[in-house]
């Protein structure tokens, strides 16, 4: 299969950047957009009309008079169509609709505890099917399905490698899905998706440089320079799970879950916890405890929670530290479950990292919850679907 030309990528880059003026400053007039973008303006022209052809775009009234005439001003149409975004997850499943304006018209939160890989599979087609069912009902046509998992994922052909939270490795899913569903779908790490949700709807609106951390099952990044996604070269860029948080942790092998991973994702928090309460004789008798449950007892004061609190705002301010010198990033959000007790970790993090790294990022929390990959699905079709779109309905 061959690339883009090199005319068609441009073409596709400046139909983008069109839409995007559009989408953030609508209502606005075609001389205005010319100037934002540094195109022609009869090239923008071109492109608004092929815009408003797709349904992407409509006309929005006058404008005051400007020189004795008054321009037509232009809107985005986001509620022109529909989109479906499921992430996925180790021990939870979140779908929903939503329109172009990042408008949710339905969502579905599941908790369908452990199972096999094929059987994962299975429920994601049933809520799969539930959602465009939903989806069917609000009246506007299916653009996209957008699918965010948890792992290395090739983008471009829709296979995820290893997702070791779900058991899949090698698994060709998009094309799974392709054969189920009449609609475009596109598959992406999660956590990829969750950035292009921050970046077009959430913490990291307007930046052009950012890395969205997320904090659950497993630890993630996503990561975009120059408002574009960066996957590396194996697309595995990212996988900050992985990182070293010290020494002692050279000359292993991770199969699984990385190094980072195993002492501060939520997993890992409960874990240390467990260890800790052992230690001091003060184990539940199940033995069970959650990372939730630890952060809400550091709130209450307790010091055997604070200590793990401490602990692990160390080890994501060592990751952050790294991610900074590397990247440079005008913003870091931190995202998934563990982030929910963003309270207890962005102020300290910010503390240690002062006069570590050259630029401190902005932190802040995602405000987009769980809704953070559904929002990266709607940048995500609306981006690849760009270039050339059918509207597609079921039969």
């Amino acid at each position: 299969m061959e690339g883009p030309t090199t005319a068609s990528l441009l073409r596709r880059i400046n139909r983008a950047a069109v839409l995007e003026v559009l989408r953030r400053e609508s209502p606005i007039a075609r001389t205005q957009i010319a100037r934002r973008v540094h195109l022609s303006l009869p090239t923008v022209m071109r492109i608004i009309d092929e815009l408003k052809e797709e349904g992407l775009v409509r006309e929005e009234g006058k404008s005051e008079p400007t020189r004795g005439r008054r321009r037509s001003l232009l809107a985005f149409n986001g509620e022109g169509y529909a989109v479906i975004g499921v992430d996925m997850g180790g021990t939870k499943m979140f779908g929903g609709v939503a329109n172009l304006n990042g408008d949710v018209l339905y969502e579905k939160y599941t908790h369908p505890g452990t199972s096999s890989p094929e059987e994962s599979v299975e429920r994601l087609c049933d809520l799969l099917a539930e959602l465009i069912d939903a989806a069917e009902e609000t009246g506007l046509p299916i653009r996209g399905i957008g699918i965010g998992a948890p792992g290395v994922t090739l983008h471009e052909e829709g296979i995820v490698v290893w997702a070791p939270s779900l058991g899949w490795r090698d698994l060709p899913l998009q094309q799974i899905l392709a054969d189920r569903f009449p609609f475009p779908i596109f598959v992406e790490n999660d956590v990829n998706l969750a950035a292009l949700g921050e970046m077009g709807f959430g913490a990291g609106q307007g930046a052009r440089d950012l890395v969205c951390i997320a904090v659950g099952t497993g630890i993630g990044a996503g990561i975009i320079v120059g408002g574009a996604l960066y996957r590396g070269h194996h697309e595995a860029a990212g996988e900050v799970g992985y990182l070293l948080p010290g020494t002692q942790f050279l000359g292993r092998r991770y199969n699984g879950f990385g190094a980072l991973e195993s002492l501060a994702s939520g997993t890992g928090v409960a874990e240390r916890a467990r260890k800790v309460l052992a230690e001091r004789g003060m184990l539940p008798s199940n033995g069970k405890i959650t990372a939730q449950e630890v952060f809400a007892a550091a709130r209450r004061g307790e010091d055997w929670a604070q200590q793990v609190v401490d602990e692990t705002v160390d080890y994501l301010a060592l990751a952050i530290a790294s991610v900074s010198a590397v990247l440079d990033p005008e913003v870091v959000v931190l995202g998934g479950g563990v982030a929910r007790s963003a309270d207890l970790l962005i102020e300290p993090i910010r503390r240690r990292l002062e006069g570590v790294v050259p630029y401190v990022p902005r932190l802040a929390a995602s405000p987009l919850g769980r809704r953070a990959a559904l929002m990266g699905a709607v940048m995500l079709v609306l981006n690849v679907t760009m270039e050339s779109f059918v509207v597609r309905r079921l039969p």
